[in-house]
């Protein structure tokens, strides 16, 4: 049988996926410790949050208008894409995290966020009758498994309004994952993730300044590895490490591996988080947290080696082109096999 078209691209850039993928979920775990550094301060999430999309724009816009030189019908083809992508990859994802977060654990939070990659494989099933094989069921239940193991919820609190922020969060992280998979040659991932941090931003400072979430700002010192640091070293490194480097290697990685294997692949963020949190915050990890992140990476080696075993594997992101619309008919995946 011949090779879809979408796995004949993807098959040079997959080996390259895995490693920018992990680079992703490394940097983005940095969030967590620069932003509870920023609201130890008493910064509120909605500041902290607004600000990292503002300087992501900074920083993005410059080399997303090289990158365009000219070109503006990629942005005018693909606006819907880009809009989709600021509300719900960026500003909704993380509105309706900090939401759970106000009544629950963070733990608890960030299970239910990460409850995505389970969302997907059933998605595909239901909706696209793509049944799992049993190396990717048996991936996803080690993954899970050893995500419960990490977040070590032995305290945990649960709240019902909670836990619908929770899993909200879920599905907008499902849709990130599918609009930045889609095999869109006609949309640099500079391009989109520039616009959706510019999309997300302007929503984020619409629901803060309008009194949705609170805007409190202050500018004393910053703890960091056992360090007082000015305030912008927490800021920069949140605009840069986990807003920068993280969301353009994100879109990178999820368009070479595919939406299910990097939102699976973004299941090491959890343990990167750990570790980060130990290093800059001296929060130690538990053994069980060290063994649940083991878990995890084998669950993702399962789900990949099962992407591997069959060549002639119809790859989701085409499956869902038509579900995210790039806004006119000639800018749309090419899912022809």
């Amino acid at each position: 049988m011949p090779r879809t078209a979408a796995t004949a691209r993807r098959a040079p850039s997959a080996f390259v996926g895995v490693p920018v993928a992990l680079l992703s979920s490394a940097v983005f775990a940095t969030s967590g410790s620069f932003g509870k550094s920023l609201l130890e301060m008493g910064w509120s999430p909605g500041a902290a949050v607004a600000m990292r999309l503002s300087g992501a724009v900074v920083i993005l816009t410059l080399p997303a208008l090289w990158s365009l030189r000219g070109k503006w019908h990629q942005v005018r083809d693909n606006w819907v894409t880009i809009v989709l992508f600021g509300l719900f990859g960026v500003a909704a994802c993380q509105l309706f995290y900090f939401n759970a977060v106000q009544t629950l654990s963070v733990g608890v939070a960030l299970l239910l966020e990460y409850l995505a990659p389970v969302m997907i494989v059933l998605w595909l099933w239901v909706v696209k009758r793509h049944a799992p094989r049993w190396l990717t069921i048996t991936g996803t239940v080690v993954s899970i498994a050893g995500l419960l193991l990490v977040l070590d919820l032995g305290g945990a609190r649960v709240d019902p309004v909670g836990v619908l922020w929770g899993v909200a969060a879920a599905v907008c992280l499902v849709v990130y994952f599918f609009i930045t998979a889609r095999q869109n040659e006609g949309l640099p991932p500079l391009v989109l993730a520039s616009g959706g941090m510019l999309v997300g931003a302007v929503v984020l400072w619409i629901v803060t300044l309008t009194g949705i979430m609170p805007l409190r700002f202050t500018f004393a010192e910053a703890h960091l590895g056992g360090a007082s640091v000015p305030w912008w070293i927490s800021l920069a490194g949140m605009v840069i490490l986990s807003t920068v480097i993280a969301y353009v290697t994100g879109i990178y990685a999820s368009r070479a591996l595919g939406s299910k294997v990097a939102s699976f692949v973004s299941l090491t963020e959890v343990l990167f988080a750990v570790v980060w949190a130990w290093l800059l915050l001296g929060e130690l990890p538990a053994p069980i947290q060290i063994g649940g992140g083991l878990l995890i990476v084998l669950g993702v080696l399962l789900v990949r080696v099962d992407e591997l075993r069959d060549p002639d594997f119809t790859d989701e992101s085409a499956m869902v082109a038509e579900a995210v619309p790039a806004g006119r008919p000639e800018a749309r995946v090419d899912a022809r096999a």
